[in-house]
């Protein structure tokens, strides 16, 4: 069982002439509707690994509100398991989505007095829990933040596989410094860790600086140019991105998340010692299954991730 610690929220999306229209950039000043859509980084990620076909439960904390019922449904939808997810009168965090001439996204957000801000650590993980995921808002906003932090100390201290995915949304940070002072203090309780290119710029760190802290690998994006590992031995290895048509990034980077769990997964490697003996071989055949799958959810608009049987194989 993989655990997807996290918020999930609303998005919402500029609507597009069709179900995967482009950006239109003559049109990017005019006001445009904007359409609901299911997200949150750590949901994101629950649902592909779920779509991909890995055991998998959500550990949150939901509204009660129609939004909250909508989010719901779409983990089960996914087959994911939602038995640790709390519940909240709270409304539902919303993220107002932009959508640039390149497909790219940006955010902004209301937060104040939602429900998933108010998560509280359980006592105990589901049955046969081998990794749990962290990231995104979640690790931004208190009081939940320290919550998911106690989290993940917690499953990192018992020997439980984490993985982290900071997925930085500066307007949310009030203190940049103290931050990224937090952020170095995650990473040794962290076995992988995966960020874009963009969120290492800001954090303003290297790969190898980051190992040296305690991940066993370090995996970055670099959206259609690909993706990079780093590794405890030294080891360096890339794939270059799918050639895809972008109708939007939305979920691009916690569909490689949830890729790469579920192909460790499948690899039996969910542990930083099995992490470490991957070899070059194996890192390439992860790493492409991560592009591929990245590269499908980048063709759809909204976080679409895909299913197994369009991902293909490892």
């Amino acid at each position: 069982m993989i655990v997807v610690a996290g918020e999930a929220l609303i998005d919402l999306v500029p609507q597009t002439t069709g179900p995967d229209a482009a950006p239109d950039p003559a049109r990017s000043a005019a006001p445009a509707a904007l359409a609901p859509r299911l997200g949150g980084g750590p949901y994101n990620t629950a649902v592909a690994l779920g779509r991909l076909g890995s055991p998998v439960s959500f550990c949150s904390r939901v509204s009660t509100d129609a939004f909250g019922e909508a989010l719901l449904e779409g983990l089960r939808t996914a087959g994911v398991d939602v038995s640790v997810v709390q519940r909240g009168d709270e409304p539902t965090t919303l993220a107002v989505a932009s959508i640039g001439a390149d497909g790219s996204a940006g955010y902004s957000f209301y937060v104040e007095g939602t429900a998933d801000r108010l998560f509280t650590a359980p006592d105990t993980l589901p049955s046969g829990t081998r990794a749990v995921s962290f990231g995104t808002c979640s690790l931004v906003l208190e009081p939940g933040a320290t919550a998911y932090e106690e989290l993940m100390r917690a499953a990192a201290s018992r020997g439980v596989f984490t993985a982290l995915d900071p997925n930085i949304r500066a307007g949310l940070i009030q203190d940049a410094d103290a931050y990224r002072a937090r952020f170095k203090s995650w990473l040794s309780s962290t076995a992988l860790l995966k960020l874009s290119e963009e969120d290492a710029q800001w954090l303003g760190g290297t790969p190898q600086e980051w190992l040296a802290l305690g991940p066993a690998a370090v995996v970055v994006t670099r959206g259609g140019d690909g993706l990079s590992v780093f590794t405890q031995d030294g080891g360096t290895y890339a794939v270059p991105g799918e050639p895809v048509d972008v109708v939007d990034t939305i979920g691009a980077g916690d569909t490689v998340n949830a890729a790469l769990l579920h192909a460790l997964d499948h690899l039996d490697a969910l542990s930083p010692a099995a992490v470490a003996g991957l070899g070059g071989d194996r890192w390439a055949r992860l790493l492409r299954f991560a592009a591929r799958a990245a590269a499908i959810t980048c063709s759809r608009a909204g976080a679409e991730p895909p299913y197994a049987s369009e991902a293909g194989t490892l």
